[in-house]
């Protein structure tokens, strides 16, 4: 389902937006993970030598929000760490946590349902650009294997910079180099705290790619909102 933020009306009588630039987030907005988190997991155990307790499904439950791009390994070591407090196992989660990095294969990712559609359709109305948190050592290995460098007129690696989502300074550059003002232009992605409060803060309209685990607003105010990248058509509006 896809709908406009405070207008109760039928689909048909939703009147779509003109933006002269669309950026997109990256992570869980045009891709997803593929690879194999469960061998990940084990492999990790394995390489510090220690019998494994619980499942890469049991980490994701321990941890708080998005990744840390500044801190991607004391991010999942405070999992490791409540993991085995559950389990009564005594471990170094940092040391388990570093290992289980290595093993996750930055190349295995795939689209997200739509969003090679949703980049074409933003293409063929207005400048498109790409803002993820992440920094480039780990994002340019997902951007290579889905052909994404070349269909972007601007990619900012906002893991690099002083200040990341949801402060405005990616926002603004990505903005700056695409000679465009905030108000022309809408931001997509996932995630409400870094997202859509993220683009409300540098004055873009946001689109919300809500998941199934999180259906509420919690009190963000999302100029759309879509289920689906395959519903992106909504949000623009045709050149004839």
């Amino acid at each position: 389902m896809c709908y406009r933020t405070g207008l109760h009306l039928p689909r048909e009588f939703i009147r779509v937006a003109t933006y002269e630039a669309v950026l997109f987030d990256l992570d869980g907005t045009l891709c997803r993970r593929t690879g194999d988190a469960a061998a990940a997991y084990r492999e990790a155990f394995d390489e510090v030598g220690t019998e494994q307790f619980g499942e890469s499904s049991d980490l994701w439950g321990q941890l708080d929000g998005p990744p840390d791009p500044d801190d991607r390994v004391g991010y999942i070591a405070t999992g490791f760490a409540r993991l085995a407090a559950i389990y009564g196992r005594q471990i170094d989660p940092v040391r388990l946590s570093e290992a289980f990095v290595d093993a996750i294969d930055d190349r295995a990712v795939g689209f997200t349902p739509g969003a090679e559609q949703a980049i074409s359709l933003a293409s063929e109305t207005a400048r498109v650009g790409l803002i993820t948190n992440g920094p480039q050592d780990r994002q340019v290995p997902k951007i290579e294997t889905l052909n994404l460098r070349d269909r972007f007129e601007t990619i900012v690696y906002a893991g690099d910079l002083y200040r990341r989502k949801p402060h405005a300074r990616p926002f603004n550059r990505a903005l700056d180099e695409l000679d465009v003002l905030p108000s022309q232009a809408v931001y997509v992605g996932n995630s409400l705290d870094y997202d859509v409060a993220g683009a409300f803060t540098a004055g873009l309209d946001s689109v919300w790619l809500r998941s199934d685990s999180e259906r509420k607003t919690n009190g963000y105010r999302p100029d759309w909102t879509l289920d689906s990248l395959e519903e992106f058509d909504t949000v623009l509006e045709p050149t004839s």
